[in-house]
């Protein structure tokens, strides 16, 4: 079973060089890089990038590079245009994986043991299309989303029927898709099949990975937070 992971980050960005900026003594990206490499069922390690600050760094911590063309690292450009580019790269070295680990360059909530168990999950049973990190947050729960028409009123952001608690603990359990590493099924994703949206890449057969929080650097006030957060969880 052939396990590669595909570091991935953009260089233009809202926040400038997000990906390599300092925390901690290393650049953002360090963490998830450093994870993913240390995880006992990955194998080769690769970065996708169109900066040469990231692919730098990436290759510092044994990352084989792969300049992403600029067309598919525009701010409009879509996941699965990087990963089909990466796994084509990894295809012509005749090292296409079974599973392909898909971590994101800007959020530093990975441990090792996450990669691995998730890597484990999938191996467990091929049928699956992905294994994806998700946390419980239903204080932002889409029975309490709201949207602005065109006569600027509030309104539901979804059709409801009949009443709904102001206790969020009320609600359903609410789950978000995490942004630090995506488990994917290789096969899947080259087949050209799609399934739940908005990443249609991940099929309709996904395990989830519980998890108690996620952060993506997105601004300044994210070191603040992802700094806390190395300090108390990350194991190097």
């Amino acid at each position: 079973m052939k396990v590669n992971v595909l570091l991935t980050g953009r260089g233009n960005n809202t926040l400038k060089d997000k990906n390599v900026l300092d925390v901690l003594g290393k650049p953002v990206m360090y963490y998830p890089a450093n994870a993913c490499a240390k995880a006992k069922s990955t194998q080769n390690l690769y970065c996708s990038s169109d900066d040469d600050k990231i692919l730098s760094v990436a290759e510092s911590l044994g990352y084989i590079k792969i300049k992403r063309p600029p067309e598919l690292a525009l701010p409009t450009s879509q996941h699965i245009d990087c990963i089909l580019h990466g796994l084509k790269f990894m295809e012509n070295r005749n090292d296409l994986p079974d599973i392909l680990v898909v971590a994101l360059a800007n959020n530093v909530t990975v441990k090792s043991d996450w990669v691995d168990d998730c890597v484990n999950m999938m191996a467990n049973d091929m049928s699956v299309t992905s294994v994806i990190p998700v946390y419980q947050d239903n204080d932002h729960h889409p029975l309490r989303a709201k949207k602005i028409d065109s006569n600027g009123m509030v309104q539901m952001f979804e059709n409801v029927n009949g009443p709904v608690s102001t206790n969020r603990q009320d609600l359903e359990p609410c789950y978000f898709v995490s942004h630090n590493i995506w488990v994917l099924n290789t096969k899947y994703v080259l087949s050209g099949k799609r399934g739940q949206a908005p990443w249609s890449f991940m099929g309709d057969k996904i395990l989830p990975y519980i998890i108690d929080e996620s952060l993506d650097i997105h601004q300044k006030v994210d070191l603040t937070v992802a700094k806390e957060w190395i300090e108390k969880n990350y194991i190097d």
